[in-house]
């Protein structure tokens, strides 16, 4: 029991290292690997605990009796409660390997909250600080050096630069926390990793992280300009008005700092309702709020958000096609947990504020501050953003520990507990090692049979197909994600790249994922979409589902009725249908009349989006109506905006119909949204060519 009671606070320390945690055997190689080792250490720490419990090591017990501990209980039932009466609980419980966010990740992080809070002392408060300022540190180093080699929006060692920054929007208090409780010959360096930190989220570009430091500074400023004394005081409010010259003359030139080539300044400069982000981000919100409407009380249960956005998605309106998140905390806690998960969430960052009020109220004004900033930046940034498991682990560790030390109680306590309890405890710990298998191990061989089957798509068919197979039968929660990546391997690659038996093994196994998960998950959009453009892409010698693809696209349109791919399969089919009949032919003149029905009424739904103009003008053209082709084509120009597919659909309609100039605008679109289209600039130079005649 010593070796497990000397190991045990490391234990508990361990989450802490999962942001330099990478593989790039698996598949999303910047979060599945984090997710899976923290379920992992999460078993074990339990483990640990229950058996130390039995055996007699005192904790402190008292804490539980506070009500502010409560809070994090209180939103895990809350959390179980919504998930059982809401969508589906098995999702709700195991999430995606992408994500990680289901009610095991919550369970495991309110876990280690609890058993940081009965542990911590004073030496684990110092080390807590001292390894995220260190990890924080090394991740910020990491992501600048990806800036210098390569430039953009950078990642780090989060895959994505919204994680990143996130994630140090938490890091760099515990780093101002730790330069306090670091030796003076390490303090400097401290506040150098302080720095770095803050340089890597202004290198992000990420709006919201850099809004929320830019909140914290004024606040901090404001606060001792009112309340400091002496030079500080005076120095404070030099700055603060300093600030505010810069951001007025940075308000005043906006609009020319918008086009500067450092990305930074240009996206902080670009925010307005004319930027595309923030209009479709203000869309997604709105729409968010009138969902969450309509199940107020207990939401959708966890990680159904994708449910909600699929009913109001909008391609004239948001940009990206997929959405399991709206971009803010606060809305992603109430569309699946209701209003009490909303507030239960807020009360969770207020117990900074009470946490700080206490540092205080004994002397520890320093530390207090910085616990109230890191409030602020943790609910502005995550306005914008949301967690992951390496953000989401820490601000519950830093609050556990921060409430920790600063509540008064310092009596441990030992449970009185029989000693057959000692027995059953080694059995529920090995029960729960044991756990670990499907939790973390046959997760982690299925997210590398995925990845594997990526590396086998073209090279080798037959692995690809076996490696699905696999890691299909681990029965994992990897299944629905096995469907969403065997539709990108097959329709996006293999269907135009392999023939013969090849196509046909892999169109079989893709058929067979997304037909299971079509069966299993009847709410979910994605995989009826995705079953339905497999089954359109049928190979030669292969049969048919007509009766599947019919059922497959009615779901996919009553989930999302704005998407545009099923009313495109189903017009395809009309078409198709009809060209199997002689030309003029009473068929093929109503197969024809089908197809322009079903686009008319898509157009109904998205009126000013570009592209369907477009086809309904191909159409039209094939049919014969001239003029009405034409009109359709003013209107796709009218509403066209920037979008690589339908410039392609327009230069090809334009050139068909010998429209010159058109054609010319539209070509110029492609090469500039696709550079290497040689076919569009060799288009493109003929065509000027003509016209310069």
């Amino acid at each position: 029991m010593n070796r497990i009671e000397r190991a045990y606070p490391w234990i508990l320390l361990a989450p802490v290292l999962l942001p330099v945690v990478i593989w790039g055997g698996f598949i999303y190689p910047y979060l599945v690997p984090k997710t899976l080792l923290f379920y992992a250490l999460s078993f074990i720490a339990v483990s640990a605990f229950v058996v130390l419990a039995a055996y007699g090591k005192a904790f402190y017990w008292g804490r539980l009796a506070r009500p502010e501990s409560w809070l994090p209980a209180l939103l895990l039932a809350l959390a179980y409660g919504a998930s059982l009466a809401g969508i589906d609980f098995y999702r709700s419980f195991w999430s995606l390997f992408i994500r990680g966010d289901g009610l095991l990740m919550l369970t495991c992080a309110v876990g280690s909250y609890y058993l940081i809070l009965l542990d911590a002392d004073r030496t684990f408060f110092t080390r807590l600080m001292q390894a995220a300022a260190g990890i924080g540190s090394i991740v910020a180093l990491y992501g600048i050096i990806e800036w210098v080699l390569g430039g953009g929006r950078i990642g780090s060692l989060l895959g994505n630069a919204a994680f990143f920054a996130g994630y140090l929007g938490i890091s760099f208090f515990a780093t101002l926390i730790a330069a306090a409780e670091v030796p003076r010959g390490w303090r400097r360096a401290a506040y150098l990793g302080a720095a770095l930190q803050v340089i890597a989220v202004i290198l992000t570009a990420t709006r919201g992280t850099m809004l929320a430091f830019a909140a914290a500074a004024v606040v901090g400023l404001m606060y001792v300009a009112f309340m400091g004394e002496g030079r500080r005081r005076a120095w404070s409010a030099s700055v603060l008005l300093a600030l505010t010259v810069f951001g007025g003359l940075f308000f005043a030139f906006r609009n020319q700092l918008a086009h500067v080539p450092f990305g930074p300044v240009a996206r902080v400069a670009s925010i307005g309702m004319s930027d595309p982000d923030v209009a479709s981000r203000l869309f997604i919100w709105k729409n968010m709020v009138t969902e969450i409407g309509k199940s107020p009380w207990l939401g959708m249960g966890a990680e159904h958000i994708d449910v909600l956005f699929n009913r109001f998605y909008d391609p004239t309106q948001i940009s990206e096609q997929w959405f399991d998140r709206s971009h803010n905390a606060f809305l992603d806690y109430a569309a699946q947990y209701g209003v009490g998960g909303l507030l239960l969430y807020l009360s969770l960052i207020a117990s900074f504020l009470t946490a700080a009020l206490r540092l205080a109220r004994r002397g520890e004004r320093r530390t207090a501050g910085i616990v109230a900033l890191l409030a602020l930046v943790y609910a502005v940034q995550n306005f914008f953003v949301f967690d992951t498991i390496s953000s989401f682990w820490l601000i519950l560790a830093l609050l556990s520990a921060i409430s920790a030390y600063s509540f008064s109680e310092t009596r441990l306590e030992t449970l009185p507990l029989p000693r057959w309890t000692r027995t059953a405890s080694l059995v529920f710990a090995l029960m729960l090692i044991y756990g670990v298998i499907p939790a973390s191990v046959r997760p982690a061989l299925a997210a590398y049979d995925l990845a594997s089957a990526y590396k086998y798509q073209l090279v080798d068919p037959e692995k690809e197909v076996g490696y699905l197979s696999h890691g299909v039968a681990l029965g994992t929660y990897g299944d629905m994600e096995y469907g969403y990546e065997a539709y990108d391997m097959y329709a996006n690659v293999q269907a135009a790249a392999l023939t013969g038996q090849a196509r046909i093994d892999a169109y079989q196994a893709a058929l067979a994922i997304l037909s299971a998960n079509f069966d299993r998950y009847p709410y979910d959009a994605r995989t009826a979409l995705y079953l339905a453009q497999v089954l359109s892409l049928v190979p030669p010698g292969a049969d048919a589902d007509g009766a599947l693809l019919s059922s497959a696209l009615e779901r996919a349109i009553r989930l999302s009725p704005r998407r545009s791919q099923s009313w495109y399969i189903l017009a395809n089919l009309s078409i198709s249908n009809a060209n199997a009949y002689p030309p003029k032919s009473a068929e093929r003149v109503a197969g024809y009349a089908a197809a322009r029905d079903l686009l008319t009424r898509y157009i109904a739904l998205v009126p000013t989006s570009s592209l369907p103009h477009f086809v309904l003008s191909q159409l039209l053209y094939a049919s014969g109506d001239v003029e009405g082709a034409k009109e359709e084509a003013a209107k796709g120009k009218q509403y066209y905006t920037s979008d690589l597919e339908t410039a392609k659909r327009a230069a090809s309609y334009y050139e068909n119909t010998l429209d010159l100039p058109n054609a010319a605008f539209f070509l110029a679109e492609v090469v500039r949204l696709d550079p290497a289209n040689a076919a569009a600039k060799s288009d493109l130079e003929k065509i000027r060519a003509y016209l310069s005649r």
